[in-house]
Formats: C-alpha cells, sequence, structure tokens
C-alpha cells in the first residue's frame, strides 16, 4: 500500500522531539458536533455508529476541519467504544445522551466470555484510516487511536458513562482479580486493535487515558498505568522504516507525571490543569509534551483566546531548535473540544498557535 508523500511532518517531528519551525497544533474532538457540516453529514448518516461504520462519512467528517483551518494532524473519526463492540457487548448512542452497551461485565460468567475481538468485526475501521489516509494525499499526518484499558472498563462495567464510577470501582476492590482479568484482555485487544491502524496507515497512535484521574493514587498505577504500559510494550515502533509515535493522555493525570515520565511512548497528552513547565521539569527531555488549554477558552472574545494562547506556548518556554533532539511541544486542548464551541473561534486559536510559536523561536 502505497500513499502520498507527507508534505507537513511538522506534528510527527514535534513528536519525535526534533526541531520545527512552528509548534504544531491540532484538537481533541476536532471532527465534531461545533461544525455545522459535522451535524449535517451525521444527520446523512443516520446515527452516530452509522457515521462512524461507515468509511465514506468516516473519511468525510476527518477532513472537514482541515478544510477550515490550518491543523497539522488529522485524527480518526472513530469512538474509543468500538473494541467493547466488537466483544459483543452492544454499543448503541441515542440522540443527545452518551454510549450506551447493551450488556455489562460484572460477574465471574461475564468476564469469563470476553476475549480479544476478531478484529475483523473492526474492518471498517481499518478501512476508514487507509481511505483518510489517501484522502489527505500528504497534506499532513493521520493519528489513530483507542480508549487505554482502564478507559474502556470503565465503560464496560457501568454500561456507559458515569458520575461515580460506583460499579467499576466497586469491582476493582471487591474482586481486583476479575478487574486484572478484564484490564488484560482489554490491553491485548488495544494493542492488537492499535497495531492494525498502524497497518492500515496510521502514522502516529494515541491512548485515550480518559477517566484514569478518577484512580486513588496506587490504584492508577496497579489498575491504569500498568496496562498502559502492557499496551505499549506490544505496539509496533515503526512502519517502512518510518517511526511510529506514540501518545499517552491521562486526563487528571498531572498528579503521577514522575510515574507517566518512563512509560515506553513519545509524547505524553497533558490537561488543562497542568502547568508545562512544572511538567516540562518533571518529565524532562525523555518526552515531547501535548496539550493544553483549557477547552473553554474558545468561548471568550479572539483576543481573549490570542493571549492565553501566547500563554500557553510560554509556560512550555523556548523548544529545541537545531539539530538532534531536545524538548519540543504539540499544542492541543487539555481535553475535547466543546460541541458549543462557535467554530470561528477555533480558526482564531490555530492562526495564533503558529503566528506565536513562530514569533517565540526568533526571540529565543
Amino acid at each position: 500500500m502505497s500513499f502520498a508523500p507527507l508534505q507537513n511532518d511538522t506534528f510527527l517531528r514535534a513528536c519525535l522531539r526534533q526541531s520545527t519551525d512552528h509548534t504544531p497544533v491540532w484538537l481533541m474532538r476536532q471532527a465534531g458536533r461545533y461544525l455545522p457540516e459535522y451535524c449535517a453529514t451525521r444527520a446523512r448518516a443516520g446515527s452516530f455508529m452509522g457515521l462512524a461504520t461507515n468509511v465514506d462519512y468516516a473519511t468525510e467528517v476527518t477532513l472537514q476541519p482541515l478544510e477550515r483551518y490550518a491543523l497539522d494532524a488529522a485524527i480518526l473519526f472513530s469512538d474509543i467504544l468500538t473494541v467493547p463492540d466488537a466483544m459483543g457487548l452492544g454499543l448503541s448512542f441515542a440522540q443527545g445522551e452518551g454510549p450506551k452497551f447493551a450488556k455489562t461485565v460484572r460477574t465471574e460468567a461475564d468476564v469469563a466470555t470476553l476475549a480479544v475481538p476478531d478484529m475483523a468485526k473492526l474492518r471498517y475501521v481499518f478501512d476508514a484510516v487507509t481511505s483518510i489516509r489517501k484522502a489527505l494525499n500528504g497534506r499532513v499526518p493521520l493519528i489513530g487511536f483507542s480508549g487505554s484499558p482502564w478507559t474502556l472498563a470503565c465503560y464496560m462495567v457501568e454500561g456507559g458513562g458515569s458520575d461515580d464510577y460506583r460499579a467499576v470501582k466497586s469491582l476493582m476492590y471487591s474482586r481486583p482479580d476479575l478487574m486484572h482479568r478484564i484490564l488484560a484482555i482489554n490491553a491485548d485487544s488495544v494493542a492488537t486493535y492499535l497495531n492494525a491502524q498502524i497497518e492500515a496507515g496510521a502514522q502516529a497512535v494515541m491512548i485515550f487515558d480518559s477517566w484514569g484521574g478518577v484512580l486513588a493514587d496506587g490504584k492508577f498505577q496497579d489498575f491504569s498505568l500498568a496496562y498502559t504500559k502492557r499496551v505499549l510494550a506490544q505496539l509496533k515502533t515503526e512502519k517502512d522504516g518510518v517511526k511510529i509515535p506514540r501518545i499517552v493522555f491521562t486526563k487528571g493525570g498531572g498528579l503521577w507525571l514522575d510515574d507517566m515520565k518512563d512509560l515506553d511512548c513519545e509524547a505524553l497528552g497533558l490537561d488543562w490543569t497542568v502547568n508545562l513547565a512544572k511538567a516540562r521539569a518533571a518529565v524532562g527531555d525523555s518526552k515531547a509534551l501535548q496539550g493544553n488549554i483549557d477547552p473553554n477558552v474558545l468561548f471568550a472574545p479572539p483576543e481573549a483566546i490570542d493571549r492565553e494562547v501566547a500563554a500557553v506556548l510560554e509556560s512550555f518556554g523556548p523548544p529545541h531548535q537545531g539539530a538532534g533532539t531536545g524538548p519540543t511541544h504539540i499544542f492541543n486542548l487539555g481535553h475535547g473540544i466543546s460541541q458549543y464551541t462557535p467554530p470561528e473561534n477555533v480558526k482564531v486559536l490555530v492562526d495564533a498557535v503558529h503566528t506565536h510559536s513562530k514569533r517565540l523561536r526568533t526571540q529565543g
């Protein structure tokens, strides 16, 4: 499978801690409900899963934000819950509601039926990756992704989203053995899934540990981080001689940077509660850092967005320039973009990242 040569490799270079002429920017959930064109495509698809499982629609919505904004990467349009769906849990999305599973995983018998799913059931994802990569035509790199083993387990045990994580934490505390079995299967499933995305054309992969931050200290290391490590240990690190960067994002994970700095990955994503200068000092120069402006900054007037972008870039400090490798930054939100975000404000943010990051390099 051959693809067009990459025209803008700024994001990949930053992931690999190489010098770039500006700080690359992409946004979590950049293809989503804040865009009217996305809403129109979703309406044609009839449902969220109708959108995510249709290769042409998934390709269309992945590229939509790139038509509006000078983003430095595209991210596969999919959902983090495709893997448990392929395990037979029956994923659905009601209009205006979050995801729901028809079956939960809470008992010994439930866990006994779990296995790494047949990747043929996820063929629509891999076909979408290849389709998107071709449609990008080398414009920017394509990021593949999955939920982390712990985050997937939260949804699988709870049966959907949760305010208090009562079911999953009850299982963790009362039957840690069962929880570890779920997480081991999830980790092996995620690794297989991400490797298949890499084979299909993903040029970087990201693990979203969206709910790692709800765990107590000690439990995070045992039930989330250990299984993220198990995924990373199995991931392909290159394809056709080209390095495939791996990014790990734990929402609420700023407390545990000391534990995460030695992860076998290229970049760590940070939420908006973390100071980038302190994170850079804590992590050292072993990882690129990704983040971390508060998504709600996008509801402020343009001049405030511009000011806050500059503040985030300045808090990271001067990135590496010249030969070799050193500290680098990938600009992103501290979590996903809100569906209520004014689309024109996203342009202000993206343009401000490029303008200010170029200015800071000439000053440095």
